[in-house]
C-alpha cells in the first residue's frame, strides 16, 4: 500500500469526522514547541530553527523558561562556597551577596543569553514567542522532601513566595523596556504571551501528586499559579494586555495514588477548583486570573478520534468535555475558575516507529493523525491553537545501550528525523488537507466529497487561493484542477465540495499554483473511493 493509500485510508476510516463545523475557530494559531533545538544547542541552531518553522507557516513557537537553568548559581549556599578555591570561592562571595531574586541582572548574566538571543532571532524572522516559565526550581527554591521520596527532590514542594519572585524577575526583563546588560545594552523584545507551570499533574514538573492518599499537586499549582500570575502583573503583563493561560495540563494518569503517580487532568481540575484548601486559597488570592486554558492533548500512539477508557483523560477525541468541566466548575467556585476560558491546545504530536522501535506509529499514520488532530481543533470554535511538538526528533541517548529502551527514551514526534529526513507529516504539516465522502453522486455515479485543508505555509492574511484537483489513482488520468481556486481565510483555512471526474478511485490534493508560470507546489492527498 502506498503511503497516500494510507494516508487516506487513515482519514476515511475516521467518518466521525465527516463534514466540517459551520461554526470553526474563528482564529487557529500554529504553536510549534522544540526547546531541544531552540534552548539547549546553540545560537546559530535557534535562528535557522526560527526560520525553518516560519516556512512551515508557525506563528508561536513555545519556550520553556526553566526555573532551575535561569537560577543557576544564582545563590551559592555557604557549603558551595566552601568546596571552592581561589577567585572560584571569591566570585562565589559575590554572586550570594549580590543576588535578589526579583532582580534580572543580579543572576548570572549569561543564563538569559540563549532567551535573549532567541527573542532577537524570532523577531527577525517573525515569529511570537511564547514564554512557559516552569519549575523544578533552584533546591533551595523547594522544600526537602522526606528521605523516602528522595527520588522526587528535584520538583518537591516548590515555594510559591519564591516562584512569584522569579517569574517578577523574568517579567521584568521582557517587559520591553529592559536594556540587556550582558550585550549591547540594546532593549530586550517585550514578551506578550506566557504560561505558568508545565505539566503539573505530572510528578516529575511537580510532586508530590498525592500525600497520604489524598490529592495535592492540585492545591500546590494552585498557589503557584496565584503567586506566578502576582509577579507577571507587578511587571506589567496582565490577562487584559497579555495572553497568559493557566493549565498546561497532561492528558493522561493511573489509578495509583503515590507521590509520584500521574493525576488524570479531570481529577486535577475538579481538586484545583474544590479540592482540600480551594476555599481558603481564594478568599486569601481570589481566582486563578487567566487568559485562557492550556493543555497538552496527546492520544499517544492511537488514533485522535479513539477515546480514552476513563473518562477523567483529556485528548483531542474528547477535547469538548474540558471547556464543559471548565465552566460547571466556574459555576460551582463563583468564578474562582475563570468562565468561558479559551482553549488553547500548546502540546501535541505523535511519535514514530522508526526509529523508536519501543513506541509510535508509522511515518504515514502520523501524518494522518496530525492533520486529523488539527482538523478537531479547528472544528471546535473554542479552541484558539493548536500545537506541533517537535520540528525534529531529538537523537537518542548515546550512553546506553543501542536499541534498549533508554537508548530511546528521547522524543520521536518530529515532522523531521533527527538527520533532517523529512517524514510525510512535514508536508502534511504546511498543507493539510482531508477529503470526507459526502455518501453522494453525481449524475454519472462520480463520488461528491466534502474538502477541507490549510494553507498554513502561506502568510497570515495572504491574498491566496487554493487549487483543488484529482486524479484517478490507476494512473489513467494526470493531476486535474476540479472547479474554481478556493479563497482561503486569515489563517489559511479553507472547505469546498468537490465532484470526482470518474467514478473510479482516485485521490484528491490541494495545491498552490502561480498563475504567472503556472508552478504547482502541492500539498497532501486524500484518496477518495469510487
Amino acid at each position: 500500500m502506498s503511503r497516500t493509500t494510507r494516508l487516506l485510508t487513515l482519514a476515511l476510516a475516521f467518518g466521525v469526522l465527516i463534514v466540517p463545523a459551520a461554526q470553526a475557530s474563528p482564529a487557529q494559531t500554529s504553536i510549534m514547541m522544540d526547546d531541544d533545538l531552540l534552548v539547549y544547542r546553540d545560537d546559530d541552531t535557534a535562528a535557522k530553527t526560527l526560520t525553518a518553522m516560519k516556512r512551515l507557516g508557525v506563528d508561536v513557537a513555545r519556550v520553556t523558561i526553566l526555573w532551575k537553568t535561569v537560577a543557576e548559581n544564582a545563590r551559592p549556599t555557604k557549603a558551595e562556597i566552601a568546596k571552592l578555591k581561589g577567585s572560584k570561592k571569591e566570585n562565589a562571595r559575590k554572586q550570594a551577596a549580590r543576588f535578589k531574586a526579583t532582580v534580572p541582572k543580579t543572576y548570572p548574566r549569561r543564563n538569559w543569553d540563549r532567551y535573549d538571543n532567541l527573542l532577537r532571532s524570532a523577531k527577525r524572522v517573525g515569529i511570537k514567542i511564547y514564554f512557559n516559565i516552569t519549575g523544578p526550581g533552584p533546591e533551595w527554591a523547594h522544600v526537602k522532601p522526606p528521605a523516602s521520596q528522595r527520588s522526587l527532590r528535584a520538583s518537591w514542594k516548590p515555594r510559591p513566595a519564591a516562584f512569584k519572585q522569579f517569574v517578577t524577575a523574568v517579567g521584568r526583563r521582557y517587559d520591553g523596556t529592559y536594556a540587556d546588560d550582558n550585550g549591547d545594552r540594546s532593549i530586550l523584545p517585550r514578551v506578550s504571551f506566557w504560561s505558568l507551570w508545565n505539566e503539573p499533574n505530572q510528578a516529575g514538573w511537580l510532586s508530590p501528586q498525592w500525600e497520604n492518599g489524598r490529592p495535592a499537586s492540585p492545591g500546590l499549582y494552585r498557589k503557584l499559579h496565584q503567586y506566578g500570575y502576582r509577579g507577571l502583573f507587578a511587571t506589567g503583563h496582565r490577562k487584559d494586555n497579555d495572553i497568559i493561560l493557566m493549565g498546561e495540563t497532561a492528558p493522561l494518569g493511573t489509578d495509583a495514588k503515590t507521590a509520584n503517580a500521574p493525576m488524570r487532568p479531570g481529577l486535577f481540575l475538579r481538586e484545583l477548583a474544590t479540592g482540600a484548601g480551594a476555599a481558603a486559597d481564594f478568599a486569601a488570592r481570589g481566582p486563578l486570573l487567566a487568559t485562557g486554558y492550556a493543555h497538552h492533548p496527546y492520544t499517544k500512539n492511537v488514533s485522535p478520534v479513539v477515546t480514552d477508557a476513563n473518562p477523567d483523560s483529556l485528548t483531542m477525541a474528547n477535547i469538548s468535555n474540558l471547556g464543559a468541566l471548565l465552566d460547571g466548575l466556574s459555576a460551582q467556585t463563583s468564578g474562582a475558575i475563570p468562565a468561558n476560558l479559551p482553549l488553547f491546545m500548546t502540546e501535541y504530536g505523535f511519535e514514530t516507529n522508526p526509529p523508536d522501535p519501543f513506541s509510535g506509529v508509522p511515518f504515514a499514520t502520523q501524518a494522518a493523525f496530525n492533520m486529523i488532530g488539527e482538523f478537531q481543533a479547528w472544528q471546535n470554535p473554542r479552541i484558539l491553537s493548536q500545537a506541533q511538538f517537535l520540528l525534529r526528533d531529538v537523537p537518542p541517548l548515546r550512553k546506553h545501550a543501542k536499541g534498549s529502551k533508554r537508548y530511546w527514551f528521547t522524543y520521536q514526534s518530529g515532522l523531521y528525523t533527527s538527520r533532517g529526513g523529512v517524514k510525510p507529516a512535514a508536508t502534511a504539516y504546511a498543507i493539510p488537507f482531508l477529503a470526507f465522502n459526502s455518501n453522494t453522486l453525481g449524475p454519472l455515479g462520480e463520488p461528491i466529497y466534502s474538502l477541507w485543508g490549510q494553507l498554513r505555509l502561506a502568510p497570515n492574511g495572504a491574498p491566496i487561493n487554493a487549487t483543488i484537483q484529482w486524479r484517478a489513482k490507476d494512473g489513467s488520468t494526470p493531476w486535474v484542477t476540479i472547479g474554481d481556486p478556493v479563497p482561503v481565510d486569515n489563517m489559511g483555512y479553507f472547505t469546498a465540495t468537490r465532484q470526482a471526474l470518474l467514478p473510479v478511485i482516485g485521490e484528491w490534493r490541494a495545491a498552490i499554483v502561480n498563475p504567472a508560470d503556472g508552478s504547482v507546489v502541492p500539498g497532501g492527498t486524500s484518496l477518495s473511493q469510487g
